[in-house]
């Protein structure tokens, strides 16, 4: 378990958090909440040990690991994917010396049964930890964590540096995934995968033996994976103990009955108030008065937790006409060298449409969006309709942003017109206020790039919004908002988004890509995913392979209705199986660290030790920890299975 005990942190003579304190138990998975700038990125770096709180402690177990994955890195590898996430089994190297060293130190010298104890304690914790770990079996682990998360065997062997940022980051998620510390803390892990690699990820959380501590703007892996809530507001921690979206309704409860309670109080008080100036002055009255002045005293008075519900408010102008048929595709092919993207595709949108780009990340989504927004060169037809305009956000939209602008400057530069008087106000609503109107571009926050560069879209009156990824760094309240104001925008919209729940009722239809090639899905994301029986990813572990050995996996593999109910039947078994083993896991290490302790406390326990039944009972505890760790991947690998039958 991880204490944080009445910890503050403070930057430029403020304070983000005060006085927060809360436990992190072995197994938890724990969402944190918050607006943008609450605290939340802080919170994770004091927990990691990158940074130190002004006020109070952190404590944690000895040999307690924590593994800390930032929403940006800079990484500079010239090593393939496979052997770049090798590298997260170093730590072995590290175990394999500090084994040395203390046999070394144990065959040097004498010793005091306590320094002995802690010698043979941590020399037998490492040696089991190093017989879990064998280079077949990490080398496996890593190769079906990085397809997991979208990389195909091809890519395995490509060299980091070939690949963009988002992709080199979802390398750094599988190494943080092979280490299995024993907290997990995620800082936006979705923003740079696709759908079916945020759904294997999700299986990963909801089975991974360690705690989970997740900051994420995707409500659907908050729902799917935690089961606790942690919200920072304005300085404080609230503790729920439910997933997001129970969080949030019991969240609003509260302050319903704090508000109801808080207003009942209040008349109280303004009627005793009355009486008591009423008949202050009444001898005959005085004893009441009396009375009533004490009670005032005594009470306990109900005090309204200030919540912070700042989000964006804005809505879309309202589009010029437009012809019937806002854009359409006619054998539009592209290629990146040998790789080709796009193969001859045709497509058509017409006026008012919502449309939904999806498929795995890499096969040409964003590229058809450049290529619509004029951006990128091509092969075929692309034909916008009748005094079409488009309004387009890019993925990399915040970098284009002068970074020694100021937030006032960059809107001011190409504002035109009327709206040059309503630049305050226009930027109020994306909550750049005071102060905020002077930071420099540079200093922004990834939320609040996306912010700004969602007011310059407002400032070019479009009929047809081009939006890629436009929800990246959004807090959830805010992307609320943007969704209702695109519900309500009577032009067209093409969304490129691997964000579920925003997408969720939004579209009409969806282009699936695929292999150089699209197909159309009608209905929102849900019904495409319903389609596609995508409820686990186990299924789309691995990228299908050629369309031969595709057609003969179908033909081998079809299954009777009542050959699916068995495997159905089975699998629930192995899961039912999987939380026992868990939950003795759990037992045993509980025990184990009781054992430890007493071993670490020699002069405590004098006869438990000089009868050697501690020993004895710490030597037990560990084989059958190992065999409770065997039996639970032998499970884990067994339930994998199902999703290639």
């Amino acid at each position: 378990m991880i204490t944080v005990n009445n910890i503050t942190k403070e930057f430029g003579g403020a304070a983000l958090f005060s006085g927060i304190t809360f436990n992190i138990n072995p197994r938890d998975r724990v969402g944190l909440a918050g607006t943008n700038g609450a605290g939340k990125t802080t919170l994770l770096k004091i927990l990691n040990g990158l940074l130190e709180p002004d006020k109070g402690s952190v404590s944690k177990p000895a040999y307690y690991s924590t593994g800390y994955l930032p929403q940006e890195k800079k990484i500079n590898s010239e090593l393939n994917v496979v052997d770049e996430a090798m590298l997260a089994f170093e730590f072995l190297q590290l175990l394999e010396r500090e084994a040395k060293t203390i046999q070394d130190e144990l065959a040097g010298h004498e010793y005091q049964p306590q320094r002995y104890v802690q010698l043979i304690s941590r020399l037998e914790e490492v040696t089991s930890i190093l017989n879990l770990y064998t280079p077949e079996r990490i080398r496996g682990d890593a190769e079906r964590y990085l397809q997991g998360l979208g990389f195909s065997r091809e890519d395995l062997f490509r060299k980091m540096n070939t690949f963009s940022q988002g992709w080199q980051m979802r390398v750094e998620l599988a190494k943080l995934l092979l280490q299995k510390p024993s907290l997990l803390l995620l800082d936006e892990p979705t923003n740079h995968l696709d759908i079916e690699s945020i759904m294997w990820l999700e299986d990963f959380l909801i089975n991974y033996p360690g705690a989970v501590l997740v900051v994420s703007h995707d409500r659907f892996l908050l729902d799917h994976v935690t089961t606790r809530t942690l919200e920072i507001n304005k300085g404080s921690i609230y503790d729920y103990q439910v997933s997001y979206s129970q969080y949030v309704a019991l969240r609003d409860d509260r302050e319903e009955q704090v508000q109801a309670t808080y207003d009942n109080q209040q008349r109280k008080i303004k009627d005793i108030e009355k009486f008591i100036e009423r008949f202050r002055y009444q001898a005959s009255k005085a004893r009441q008065v009396q009375s009533r002045v004490k009670m005032l005293e005594k009470l306990d008075v109900v005090e309204l937790v200030d919540l912070d519900k700042k989000s964006i408010h804005f809505k879309f102008p309202t589009p010029p006409h437009s012809g019937k048929i806002t854009v359409e595709g006619e054998l539009v092919s592209k290629s990146y060298g040998e790789k080709q993207v796009l193969n001859g595709i045709n497509f058509q949108i017409l006026r008012g449409e919502k449309v939904a780009f999806v498929g795995r990340n890499g096969e040409g989504k964003s590229t058809l969006a450049k290529i619509i927004a004029e951006r990128l060169q091509h092969e075929g037809q692309i034909k916008l309709g009748h005094q079409v305009s488009i309004g387009y956000f890019a993925q990399d939209q915040n970098d284009r942003m002068d970074q020694e602008l100021t937030v006032f400057e960059t809107i001011d530069q190409i504002a035109v017109g009327d709206i040059r008087t309503r630049i305050k106000e226009l930027l109020g609503s994306f909550l750049f206020r005071g102060e905020d109107l002077d930071k420099k571009v540079k200093v922004l926050s990834g939320g609040e790039k996306s912010r700004l560069s969602l007011v310059r879209l407002l400032l070019s009156p479009s009929n047809f919004l081009l939006l890629d990824e436009p929800t990246n760094h959004l807090d959830i309240r805010s992307k609320e908002v943007l969704k209702a104001a695109m519900l309500e925008f009577e032009g067209t919209i093409v969304i490129v988004s691997h964000d579920r729940d925003f997408l969720q009722g939004l579209t009409s239809r969806l282009y699936e890509f695929k292999h150089g090639k699209v197909r159309e899905h009608l209905g929102d994301i849900n019904s495409y995913l319903d389609k596609r029986k995508i409820e686990t990813l186990t299924s789309l572990e691995f990228k299908e392979k050629s369309n031969a050995r595709v057609q003969k996996q179908q033909s081998d593999n079809k299954l009777k209705y009542e050959q699916r109910k068995e495997l159905d039947r089975e699998l629930r078994k192995i899961e039912k199986e999987i939380k026992q083993v868990e939950d003795a896991i759990h037992a045993t290490e509980t025990e184990l660290e009781k054992v430890n302790t007493m071993l670490a406390n020699p002069v405590d326990y004098p006869e438990e030790i000089k009868s050697g039944k501690l020993f004895k009972k710490h030597d037990l505890l560990e084989q059958e920890l190992i065999s409770l760790m065997e039996n639970w991947e032998s499970l884990l690998e067994k339930q994998a299975s199902f999703g290639t039958m």
